[in-house]
């Protein structure tokens, strides 16, 4: 076998998991401390104010990547999702789950720093435009994700039945990604390319990047984090389990 696919193979493995997500997810964490500090050192003190909206456009840094995870985190869970009612592989059906609260929450700061921003812009703190119209859908979604989730005694059935909602509601993805450019928006256009020149002054991408960066390493330790406590608890009663809570110096 593929050493790569055996060590997928072998990570699905409940006591591999929990070894696995143990050592990464505090690295993670520290990763993502030490670049956001990075990025938000840039961003405050090194990025000249913006010549059309001076200081109050640095939301930006928290805003954009917030924005493009909220995305990114509901396409994962919709494949890990897809992979769990395909392949009945219970460590996906673990991950995906465990992105529903990661990503609701990126969804909250993208609305949150989206109002704030856009009141000094706007001069009001909510308009219906369709981006922003396009988000809060996305914020309900998560949350039917996780209600249904919670909502149904056996956990294996409940993964699979918040799998499908969420499978479904990539649908939304493409239509929040292009509301800019299908309808008539208050909402700026994209200003930053991964493939292309971007309208954004050079000076200023730096930081951002290393914001992106440290949103991405966030949301490994959190997945990890999470997928672990609940791995744990489906686990309960095993005898890996209980060696591991009963072991000098080890916790679950």
């Amino acid at each position: 076998m593929n050493p790569i696919v055996l060590w997928f193979h072998q990570l699905g493995s409940p006591p591999t998991f929990d070894r696995f997500a143990r050592r990464w997810a505090p690295w993670a964490y520290g990763l993502a401390l030490l670049t956001m500090a990075v990025g938000l050192y840039g961003a405050l003190f090194q990025v000249p104010a913006d010549y059309q909206q001076g200081d109050s456009f640095r939301i930006l840094y928290i805003h954009v990547p917030s924005a493009w995870m909220s995305l990114a985190v509901f396409a994962l869970m919709a494949l890990y999702g897809a992979i769990a009612l395909i392949w009945r592989i219970k460590l996906c059906e673990i991950l995906a789950m465990a992105c529903a609260p990661i990503g609701a929450a990126f969804t909250v700061v993208t609305l949150a720093t989206g109002s704030i921003w856009g009141k000094p812009m706007w001069g009001t703190w909510w308009d219906w435009d369709p981006r922003l119209t396009t988000q809060l859908i996305l914020l309900f979604l998560y949350l039917g994700v996780i209600g249904l989730y919670q909502s149904i005694e056996d956990r294996r059935t409940a993964a699979r039945a918040a799998s499908l909602l969420a499978i479904v509601g990539v649908a939304l993805l493409p239509i929040i990604r292009y509301s800019v450019v299908w309808w008539d928006s208050l909402h700026q256009g994209q200003t930053i390319r991964v493939f292309g020149e971007s309208s954004m002054d050079a000076s200023m991408v730096g930081p951002l990047l290393w914001m992106i960066v440290a949103t991405k390493f966030w949301f490994v330790g959190s997945l990890l984090a999470r997928a672990r406590a609940d791995n744990l608890r489906r686990e309960a009663g095993k005898d890996w389990v209980r060696r591991m809570a009963g072991a000098p110096g080890e916790r679950a």
